[in-house]
């Protein structure tokens, strides 16, 4: 799966998430181009959480499955 951080993102949650699966594929990405999908993280959400829940979606969905959604975290 194929993951994209734009410009505000926090940058310790993609270390951390390529720290622990360094084949993960995440890009950055500038605001408003069109995206097959988006998993926003909130800056009050954990960080240890944001990263479970973005493992978990990995691991979970299939190749397009959030094609044109917007997904906030925590997914709890």
């Amino acid at each position: 799966m194929l993951l994209a951080a734009d410009e505000n993102f926090n940058n310790d949650i993609v270390r951390a998430l390529l720290r622990r699966q360094p084949n993960l594929d995440i890009i950055r990405i500038q605001a408003g181009l069109p995206m097959p999908g988006v998993f926003e993280v909130g800056r009050s959400v954990p960080v240890r959480t944001a990263i479970e829940d973005i493992l978990l979606l990995v691991e979970c969905s299939l190749e397009g499955e959030w094609e044109g959604y917007i997904l906030y975290l925590p997914l709890r």
